[in-house]
């Protein structure tokens, strides 16, 4: 597949490696030339010095045949204007803004724009990893709402089936991280001391999901 990213700081250039790696065309934009440097100097992908939501500079970057396009440049206008017009002018369903400013995210998020907004994500990262209780979210579908997050499980469940944790809090168990390594439950497992459970839980049982688990087995709710 062909993507096509714009903006080659940090994030742009790791992107680039990534899928580059991963066996996929790639053409990356950006307005200073000297940004290229950042990629790895095996790097076989297109590099563009251009407006990122120019025209002329998407076509050359191939945009009319790219099954992705990730706007993560230092401007959110420049990030959502070149999302906008890859979206609606060359039909590429696969888009993506980064947008530092969080309200902004939000609000373009409502209007079909996927954006990732770091700040609040990072931030939240590290407040569910120093604090005791945390809650660690790691993927919304805001369309579809529903999330992934780490809960804080009471240590009054050590023992308990994982089926009884669904059934009390209306989610599934995606996985459990269990001596720093991952595995998937069964039916039959049982949760243990120190486990980190990752819930999939749709948005309307959320608040619900994080009472029930920071309680003990039928604590009043």
């Amino acid at each position: 597949m062909h993507i096509v990213i714009m903006g080659c700081g940090r994030t742009g250039s790791a992107l680039a490696s990534e899928f580059e790696s991963r066996g996929h065309s790639v053409a990356v934009i950006d307005r200073v030339g000297d940004a290229f440097r950042r990629l790895p100097n095996d790097f076989q992908g297109q590099k563009i010095t251009g407006i990122g939501f120019d025209r002329e500079t998407l076509v050359s970057a191939g945009v009319e045949q790219a099954y992705a396009f990730a706007a993560v440049s230092s401007g959110d206008n420049s990030n959502i204007l070149a999302a906008r017009v890859v979206r609606e002018t060359y039909g590429v369903d696969n888009v993506i803004a980064r947008i530092a400013d969080s309200g902004r995210a939000e609000v373009y998020r409502r209007l079909g724009i996927p954006t990732v907004a770091p700040v609040p994500w990072t931030s939240a990262q590290i407040v569910s990893r120093l604090l005791p209780g945390g809650v660690e979210e790691s993927f919304t579908d805001t369309n579809a709402g529903v999330s992934v997050r780490r809960l804080a499980v009471n240590g009054a469940w050590v023992g308990r089936k994982i089926t009884e944790l669904e059934t009390a809090t209306g989610t599934r168990v995606a996985y459990i991280v269990r001596f720093g390594k991952a595995l998937l439950p069964e039916p039959s497992t049982l949760l243990q001391s120190d486990d980190e459970a990752h819930f999939v839980i749709p948005a309307d049982v959320a608040s619900t999901a994080e009472r029930v688990v920071s309680r003990a087995p039928g604590a009043q709710q």
